[in-house]
């Protein structure tokens, strides 16, 4: 089948229509259920050979049963909206004006859902997925637990995907890969005194102010390799006394570090025990409990490695055949993430992962957020001839 004639007119317009359907519900981390059903509803509509919702509420759509297995995954959460009043064209609108279509999870990463979900059946209508099981994932709580999605899909289900596409949004461009996720907490201990005598207790705010210039500086002097550079950030303190006219007793403060290929375990390691050097003091990995709309308990650890996949790897070379048949001409170069997604989870297992979907990143979480109509149905393209390709 030639590319051009993969989707019809009809098809382009049913694709955005989906993802005009999904961005009109509201999906915060934890009460994605209507996104979900809407998914698996649609999965089913569209002759998906089986179709099943997790106990953490993903959903997971399979086509064929041959031997070699690919993966495309897409997640349906989105970021709060806390400024619709000021968005030019209302948030949960799904309006298309201009060729773009608008509102939350335009970018991140609703069209992607639907572009996913179509590519799975033009792919088996059309003989493009012979010989191949194709899982198409609407996945849960990635914005605030990234990889713990999949990983419960995987073990739940007993899936391992030989090949994983991560839909996240690219600017329709192949990415290698990503930075590295470690969050941490320090905490500092005082000894509580009345503050009418201060001088009888240890402050532990006093504790961590050193501490504070200390992550400042580390950011300042993470060094640049290859044209990328890691990043620190504090993004929250709090302490705690035993009233407000207490020397407080504990001091807490949260990291993020994002990570470049190179750096470990080992780096971050070194550069805590640095950080708190001196003090009274202790850091911890700052694992967050979150609950699915199912009522699944969920623990998420946030330390994941960075990665990044060889431009000579077969799936890479894939990837690149799928780009040339889709937009005729070579990928003009790769692309890196500086965020962390759900392919965290497939790279620590070993299986070789790669991404690429519709819109602009840099608009991911912003106030009017919108994607270029035409980027959705290309990707949707793409991911029909990467299944192919593959």
């Amino acid at each position: 089948m030639n590319d051009t004639s993969l989707l019809s007119p009809e098809l382009e317009t049913d694709i955005i229509e989906l993802a005009q359907s999904l961005i009109r519900i509201k999906s915060l981390p934890g009460d994605e259920e209507a996104a979900i059903r809407l998914a698996a509803q649609q999965m089913a509509a569209l002759g998906y050979d089986e179709v099943t919702i997790d106990t953490m509420g993903n959903v997971v759509g399979r086509i064929g049963s041959g031997g070699t297995t690919i993966l495309l995954d897409a997640h349906v959460d989105t970021v709060a909206v806390n400024d619709a009043a000021a968005w030019a064209i209302p948030p949960f609108s799904g309006e298309v004006r201009n060729g773009r279509l608008h509102g939350r999870g335009s970018v991140d990463m609703k069209s992607a859902v639907a572009a996913a979900i179509y590519a799975g059946t033009v792919a088996k209508n059309s003989g493009m997925a012979a010989g191949k099981t194709i899982y198409v994932s609407c996945t849960v709580m990635e914005e605030d637990c990234d990889g713990e999605n999949l990983k419960h899909l995987f073990q739940e289900l007993n899936l391992k995907p030989d090949y994983v596409l991560i839909c996240e949004p690219s600017n329709n461009q192949i990415m290698l890969g990503h930075k590295g996720k470690a969050q941490m907490t320090i905490t500092t201990y005082g000894v509580s005194a009345h503050g009418a005598a201060p001088e009888k207790g240890q402050n532990a705010i006093y504790e961590m102010a050193d501490i504070i210039q200390r992550v400042e500086q580390l950011n300042l002097k993470l060094p640049m390799v290859n044209g990328r550079k890691g990043s620190l950030v504090m993004s929250q303190i709090a302490s705690a006394s035993a009233s407000l006219n207490a020397v407080p007793t504990t001091c807490e403060v949260y990291l993020d570090r994002r990570m470049i290929p190179g750096e470990t375990e080992e780096t971050i390691q070194q550069e805590m025990a640095q950080l708190i050097a001196g003090k009274n003091a202790a850091w911890a990995v700052g694992v967050l409990h979150k609950t699915s709309w199912t009522g699944h308990e969920v623990r998420y650890e946030p330390f994941h490695l960075p990665w990044q996949i060889e431009r000579d790897h077969p799936l890479t070379q894939a990837c690149v055949a799928a780009y040339r048949e889709t937009f005729g001409a070579e990928p003009v170069e790769f692309g890196f993430w500086d965020f962390s997604t759900n392919a965290v989870t497939a790279v620590s297992q070993g299986i070789p992962t790669i991404g690429f979907g519709p819109g602009d990143y840099k608009l991911a979480h912003m106030r009017d957020e919108s994607c270029d109509v035409r980027q959705i149905i290309d990707a949707c393209r793409f991911y029909i001839n990467a299944i192919h390709s593959i």
